[in-house]
């Protein structure tokens, strides 16, 4: 599972003023599962090569929507779940580890994983998202259940909208990352080591003369593991040599990561939206099984583009259209020190909103399926545990 998390920042009493991004089409910036209701209506089919700039930005399609699930996200900003402590009110609980979003409970065989609303980066938590734990969890619901047909997973039930109960499995040391085009800015990204020079990335060979966001001539997988809570890339032989994963569970999950993605591009293309890149992870249960793990194709584990705008704007020059935590990030970044300052100003309540607005406009054009805003202001950890306890009662 996930590293411990960090402190929670500390935070100023006045933010700094804002400007959102723009939502304009030149714009760079289950188990259970109870939302069968229609979404809104749809924009018309898109495919990535699309558009040519006439269809209007997918993320500006419906500004009445957006400005409901705004109002609802501010109104939701007190009743955020930021921490859990359902060891100290669920009988038979006992906390697990705590990750930088979600926090895992042991009980007997089963692992209890509930994923918060807190929004991570710089490796310290920034904020805390309305809705944004309820959007992981059933956006992971709704691709275990769609992917069944490729791998078997971990999960047993899902008794509350921020959790999943999973089966325990041992869980391989490796992030199976696949990706889908040469991105990406931080160190370890496919751009900057490929504008660096390098031509074989994690075993994989990478032709001559490729540019920014383009797309890769077949996806690969670059494996990651874990040192000082930092992710380093690794090749499949040094995975194998390093005893992390035998070569046969390797060889299976690498076939499993290369065909759910494969996968997960088809839906998301027909949908409106480009998988650029994601990552998984398996474990193994008791009788052998490697099984898929934690999240699948959620907007916190995979970066994703606006389909009609991509060829154009590529052509052009331009960043694609993006649908990530990116403009929270740089706000930050421009506002302080976020590395090294104690103290954090308070992330600004347009951004937060707007964060969780892009969640549920990604969640909902994936799914085709209408997001259930919660209609009670009951406190949400009072909700999970009860939920949960009753669960546990009937497994």
């Amino acid at each position: 599972m996930s590293p411990s998390a960090p402190p929670a920042a500390l935070r100023l009493a006045s933010p700094p003023k804002v400007l959102l991004p723009a939502l304009s089409p030149s714009s760079t910036c289950s188990p259970r599962l109870s939302m069968s209701t229609p979404s809104r209506p749809r924009a018309t089919p898109l495919t990535a090569a699309g558009g040519g700039g006439a269809a209007p930005s997918l993320l500006a399609a419906d500004p009445g929507h957006r400005d409901s699930v705004i109002l609802a996200a501010r109104d939701a900003m007190t009743n955020c779940l930021g921490e859990t402590h359902l060891d100290l009110v669920v009988p038979g609980l006992r906390l697990a580890a705590k990750g930088k979003v979600r926090d895992v409970y042991e009980s007997g065989e089963h692992l209890v994983l509930v994923t918060t609303d807190r929004q991570s980066a710089f490796d310290r938590v920034l904020a805390s998202i309305p809705f944004k734990g309820q959007v992981l969890n059933e956006t992971s619901l709704w691709w275990f259940n769609r992917t069944s047909h490729i791998t078997p997973n971990a999960v047993v039930s899902s008794p509350d909208r921020n959790v999943t109960i999973a089966k325990r499995c041992s869980v391989f040391p490796v992030e199976f990352v696949v990706r889908g085009f040469v991105t990406g800015s931080t160190d370890t990204s496919l751009w900057t080591v490929y504008n660096k020079g390098v031509r074989n990335y994690c075993g994989n060979a990478i032709p001559d003369g490729m540019v920014k966001n383009q797309k890769l001539p077949a996806n690969i997988l670059t494996p990651t593991t874990k040192a000082d809570d930092h992710d380093v890339p690794i090749t499949p032989d040094e995975i194998v040599k390093s005893g992390l994963m035998s070569k046969d569970d390797f060889d299976e999950a690498k076939s499993k990561a290369l065909s759910l993605f494969e996968y997960g591009q088809k839906v998301a293309l027909e949908n409106g939206v480009i998988l650029v890149d994601t990552k998984y992870e398996f474990g193994k249960t008791a009788d052998g099984t490697v099984v898929l793990i934690d999240e699948v194709h959620t907007p916190d584990s995979s970066r994703y583009w606006i389909a009609n705008s991509y060829e154009e704007r590529f052509k052009s020059g331009l960043e694609p259209e993006n649908v990530d935590k990116e403009f929270l990030r740089l706000w930050f970044k421009n506002n302080c020190n976020p590395y090294e300052d104690k103290v954090l100003p308070e992330a600004p309540e347009e951004l937060v909103s707007e964060l969780a607005w892009r969640y549920i406009f990604l969640f909902e054009t994936i799914t085709n399926t209408k997001f259930e805003i919660p209609e009670t202001q009951e406190p949400i950890h009072e909700r999970i545990s009860r939920n949960v306890a009753q669960a546990l009662r009937n497994l």
